[in-house]
């Protein structure tokens, strides 16, 4: 019962999961005997917890930076995740997606958070014409679909780490506006910033000083459940193509990659979207809990 009470009120499992996923992407790519973008086609499509049939050091094949193919030496053996159509190790790529998906989400999210706390605590500050321009703005962004803006980014400037970087800063920041707004909104009229005002505090100092602290448990929030979306958002992008492209192992580009032979190595996709789908859930299961534990009104005792 005590026992079941603690997983009740602390996050254990999803904070495990996270945990590991941060242990994978920091230490996870030199800890792998396999190379994250050669594989030996012998060993195509292997499944799981099986071992390589093949000799010890075999011929693989990988891309030159101008699409041709060149063969390299290989080491084969044990794949717990399996193999992939190209004889690639799951499990080793899986490791490598973790670090590129929780590096773009990791910038993009910090720079979205700055830019879109920014954008609301001046438009609720201020109100009238500046927060009536600013809010128009939002709503003029919301309108627009995300997957054609990513898409024309993506023809205008290529594909890449940069160009998703980018794209993902676009759909982060705007999460933040209208939450972070309406409180500002609220925040201002109350009597400690009006004492701000008569001892002479600039408008910089009450925004950063007073407001920002009395916003920063919702903005942790919304960043934990937003960042959840964004790994969504990057897999989509890269599924569909205008994200990361190969060999790059993100895990969108993993997903799609297996798409065509799932009646045959169902692993292959499904490895990477189980991945998935565990981060998703567990960082929303942490920001439910941090919301119910940062916020008064909401917060349960038991």
């Amino acid at each position: 019962m005590q026992s079941w009470w603690f997983l009740r009120r602390y996050p254990v499992i999803p904070i495990f999961i996270l945990i590991l996923l941060l242990i994978a992407a920091a230490i996870g790519p030199y800890v792998t005997p396999y190379e994250r973008d050669i594989g030996n086609i012998a060993d195509r499509h292997l499944e799981p917890f099986t071992t390589s049939e093949h000799s010890v050091s075999g011929k693989g094949w990988i891309t030159n930076s101008d699409g041709t193919m060149s063969p390299t030496q290989i080491v084969n053996g044990y794949h717990v995740l399996g193999t992939d159509h190209v004889g690639r190790d799951i499990f080793t790529r899986l490791l490598h997606g973790s670090r590129i998906s929780l590096m773009v989400v990791a910038i993009s999210i910090s720079t979205g958070m700055a830019f879109g706390l920014a954008f609301a605590m001046i438009s609720g500050y201020y109100g009238g014409l500046v927060d009536e321009v600013l809010m128009r703005i939002v709503d003029i962004w919301n309108a627009l679909p995300f997957l054609m803006v990513a898409l024309i980014l993506t023809l205008i400037f290529g594909r890449g780490l940069e160009i998703m970087v980018v794209v993902l800063f676009l759909v982060a920041w705007v999460n933040f506006v209208r939450i972070i707004r309406a409180q500002i909104l609220v925040l201002k009229e109350m009597d400690y910033i009006a004492s701000a005002r008569i001892c002479g505090a600039s408008d910089f100092r009450i925004i950063t000083k007073h407001l920002f602290p009395g916003i920063l448990n919702s903005a942790i929030v919304i960043a934990t459940l937003n960042t959840s979306g964004l790994i969504l958002a990057e897999s989509t992008l890269s599924f569909v193509g205008a994200g990361i492209q190969p060999p790059t192992p993100a895990w969108g580009v993993m997903v799609n990659e297996g798409r065509d032979y799932l009646s045959t190595a169902w692993w292959q996709s499904m490895v990477p979207s189980a991945a998935i789908f565990l981060v998703v859930i567990s960082l929303n299961f942490l920001g439910d809990w941090l919301r119910d534990r940062l916020d008064p009104r909401l917060r349960q005792v038991d």
